[in-house]
């Protein structure tokens, strides 16, 4: 029998899986701040993780973000301008506070 899965449960089993790689916490954090926020930079990210106590690099950052883009196609990027710009998808921000709340 061939069952049609729907995006959402789609993009909520990638942000399980996602999630249950992160061995430090750091990618709940980032999500967190995606969910509750508005539009960064990388570097802004890098700022929150950095004053959050997680030892990071810029670069490690940059591919985190660049991945969550990418893989788990929940942000949207604005290229414009001189650093690129993320911004959580609206259609997705329920999922994510509903993957964050009941499943790390």
């Amino acid at each position: 029998m061939f069952v049609l899965e729907t995006i959402e449960e789609r993009v909520k089993e990638r942000l399980i899986k996602y999630l249950s790689r992160d061995d430090t916490g750091i990618r709940k954090v980032v999500l967190r701040l995606f969910l509750d926020g508005g539009k960064f930079t990388t570097g802004n990210v890098y700022e929150h993780l950095h004053k959050t106590d997680f030892d990071v690099s810029y670069r490690g950052v940059s591919a985190m973000v660049g991945l969550m883009n990418t893989r788990l196609g929940i942000l949207s990027i604005d290229v414009t301008g001189d650093h690129n710009i993320y911004l959580l998808k609206e259609d997705y921000r329920h999922i994510v506070g509903s993957v964050l709340d009941n499943y790390t």
